[in-house]
């Protein structure tokens, strides 16, 4: 489904990035949740995740279920 982007996010980048500049860039959004995007692409699409959705990957990346 293709919705609709909310205006005046404010996107921020990890603070990992190196200096190519490759990396995603977080946003949060008026629901509670978060918005993540390509740096690349900023007018490209965006992924949206519920506040839970991004509480259990932030649990995730804590308890290293991605490493």
């Amino acid at each position: 489904m293709n919705y609709p982007k909310p205006p005046h996010l404010i996107w921020r980048k990890s603070s990992y990035t190196g200096q190519t500049g490759n990396c995603v860039e977080v946003a949060s959004l008026p629901s509670g949740g978060r918005a993540v995007r390509d740096s690349k692409d900023p007018d490209g699409p965006m992924l949206r995740f519920t506040p839970d959705e991004w509480q259990a990957f932030i649990n995730g990346v804590k308890d290293g279920e991605f490493d």
